[in-house]
């Protein structure tokens, strides 16, 4: 088996720019053609699709943010016209705002990734994602089977589960959350069981959380399971991934990547912080520039791998007020809809962590508006709307910690 998941992968920085620039310069034509929302924008800033012809033309166009496509699907459901009216695709996910995504391929997705990270036939894995509407169980589960591993699609059982299926199956991989892998192991050990010495469990590939280097040193030293970490969007799939030497993420060949200013939307100077924004170049979800919210920069120097692709240098923080929690977005506007249901309670979300995991409070003002909701209907209206469950609801009296912010992270990455 070689080096590379195929010869893309170590192509020339020209030939792969030629590539992107005429496949770029096809999906612009399609869009024009068939989605009714690049249309209007393109003719909006009197562009026709020979002005797109090369990864630098992008920045004619404008940057649409998570919020933007929330907004462009509500008033155009269900994908915010950027598909053809009579498109066919396999599959139709859901996450939270909400926003509807067409699946956007069969078995390529992540697949990249989890080739880099060592996964390949005769690996059993446990694929902890949920199966269910939202887009991480399968596309994830199609990635390994395109690796030829083999999947046990546990998705998201309780821990003391995912143990008995790791000792009973035999059990070679885990993709999923760092925190659910800690949590796993914090089980099998609370039942009796020393980890390294009783399963086979030697490698894992994480995504939708980050790594944090204390907790990666944990897993490695202490437990012998390979880490590697891969990074995406639902809305537009795998971005980029660790591959052995693990010195920054290599951009998946089927992506754009540009690192913005967010204010203007213009390229940074390489090496500089700025927003990822993303391009997935494909004939069924017509989005162009898509940004993901998330500051990065671009390693420029060659990889000892072998693997000529760009790299980010991992993910330095978020440019707005979103913030993922366990995998999942909670934006401003969805703590707005919960305010709106209950207009009495005065509340304010705060994240943390504790014990490598992602915690999630709510700070509530203990008056008679709370008093009259109680703690089960305002958690359960919460995690109907934001997808994430409370940790801890805080009741305290009078005012609220940096008042006026809905939504505060309070997480340190060391």
């Amino acid at each position: 088996m070689s080096t590379f998941f195929d010869d893309l992968e170590g192509r020339s920085a020209l030939q792969r720019k030629t590539d992107q620039n005429r496949r770029l310069s096809e999906m612009i034509a399609v869009a024009y053609r068939h989605s009714s929302r690049v249309k209007e924008t393109m003719d909006g800033l009197d562009l026709k699709p020979r002005d797109i012809a090369s990864v630098d033309d992008l920045e004619k166009l404008p940057v649409i943010s998570r919020e933007e496509l929330v907004e462009l699907e509500r008033r155009d459901p269900p994908f915010g016209g950027l598909c053809a009216a009579d498109v066919n695709v396999a599959r139709i996910f859901t996450s939270p705002g909400p926003v509807y995504e067409p699946h956007l391929g069969e078995g390529q997705l992540w697949a990249r990734g989890y080739f880099a990270a060592g996964f390949r036939r005769g690996d059993r894995v446990l694929n902890t994602f949920s199966y269910h509407m939202v887009a991480a169980g399968l596309t994830f589960h199609e990635g390994l089977r395109a690796v030829e591993a083999t999947v046990i699609p546990s998705g998201t059982s309780g821990t003391e589960m995912q143990v008995q299926l790791i000792r009973d199956l035999g059990v070679t991989g885990y993709t999923g959350t760092p925190s659910f892998l800690n949590a796993i192991i914090a089980k099998a050990e609370e039942m009796g069981h020393a980890f390294r010495e009783d399963f086979r469990l030697r490698r894992a590939s994480f995504v939708a959380e980050p790594l944090q280097p204390s907790l990666r040193k944990r897993f490695e030293e202490i437990y012998g399971i390979d880490t590697y970490q891969m990074y995406g969007a639902t809305e537009v799939g795998d971005i980029a991934y660790e591959c052995s030497a693990k010195e920054g993420w290599h951009i998946c060949e089927d992506v754009i990547v540009e690192i913005v200013d967010p204010a203007t939307g213009r390229s940074v100077e390489p090496g500089q912080l700025g927003e990822v924004v993303v391009t997935r170049l494909n004939d069924t979800f017509l989005l162009f520039r898509f940004g993901t919210g998330d500051l990065s920069r671009i390693i420029q120097d060659g990889c000892p791998c072998g693997r000529t692709a760009r790299r980010l240098g991992g993910i330095a923080g978020r440019v707005g007020e979103a913030v993922k929690v366990r995998g999942m977005f909670i934006a401003p506007s969805q703590v707005a809809r919960v305010r709106e249901a209950f207009p009495r309670v005065t509340f304010q979300v705060v994240v943390t962590r504790e014990n490598y995991r992602d915690f999630l409070i709510v700070v509530v003002v203990d008056d008679e508006g709370y008093g009259a909701v109680g703690d089960t209907r305002f958690g359960e209206l919460f995690h109907s709307i934001c997808a994430v469950r409370i940790d801890r609801i805080e009741k305290v009296q009078g005012g609220l910690h940096e008042e006026g912010k809905p939504l505060i992270d309070k997480r340190e990455w060391k």
